[in-house]
């Protein structure tokens, strides 16, 4: 198979198993999918859908959050960890919404990425999920994945997104990236991964990982 072939394969074979995608993280706007966003870094998105019902229950609006202090976000969302950067960022970028943006989430890359706690993956998720703004955010299983698939040399995250920008088709992005997301997590873990189950990986996947693997097996 060439590269093409690769990419038309794995994009067929996703859509095939996720026709309808669901969304990773709950929420019900912008700001809210903002938030859960910023809670994922470092924390499973079931973890943070466990606590953000209890957040948004006390305030689900930079108005509301600005009245609690950084210490109470800060107990609520402990679970999810890093909670001392992640209630300072969660405060302050409602304040900067309120001052800055009629209390709305801004529809711009620049505007978000200068919020207090939100990097360029954060900014992408929302600018795609929230916006439906064609964008492709690399998390930890995209960036395993187009490893695997031989379409990035996994170098870093930064090149991974150009990769993936460069070799799939802009109106797919933001279905595919989720799609992805849920293919890495069902059929090709970092932990526990079953190369028989995983059918995209066993069929374009890069020689060195598939050696390592059959390697690993017959010890």
């Amino acid at each position: 198979m060439n590269k093409q072939e690769r990419v038309t394969f794995v994009i067929n074979t996703l859509k095939e198993l996720y026709p309808t995608i669901p969304v990773p993280l709950d929420h019900k706007d912008p700001y809210t999918l903002l938030i859960a966003v910023l809670l994922s870094a470092q924390c499973t998105d079931v973890r943070v859908n466990q606590i953000t019902p209890l957040l948004f229950a006390k305030a689900d609006n930079p108005y509301d959050m600005i009245k609690m202090s950084v210490e109470e976000i800060k107990e609520i969302i402990r679970p999810c960890g890093l909670s001392p950067m992640k209630s300072k960022g969660i405060h302050g970028l409602s304040h900067i919404l309120i001052d800055k943006h009629d209390g709305k989430v801004p529809q711009s890359f620049e505007f978000l990425e200068e919020l207090p706690a939100v990097g360029h993956k954060t900014a992408s998720v929302v600018m795609s999920q929230a916006f439906g703004v064609p964008a492709f955010p690399v998390d930890t299983h995209i960036h395993r994945l187009m490893y695997r698939w031989n379409l990035t040399n996994g170098k870093n995250v930064v090149q991974t997104e150009k990769d993936a920008k460069r070799i799939f088709p802009e109106e797919i992005w933001n279905d595919l990236h989720l799609q992805i997301i849920w293919y890495g997590r069902e059929y090709s873990p970092a932990r526990g991964w079953d190369l028989e189950k995983d059918i995209i990986t066993k069929t374009v996947g890069r020689k060195t990982v598939l050696d390592s693997y059959y390697n690993k097996i017959k010890k």
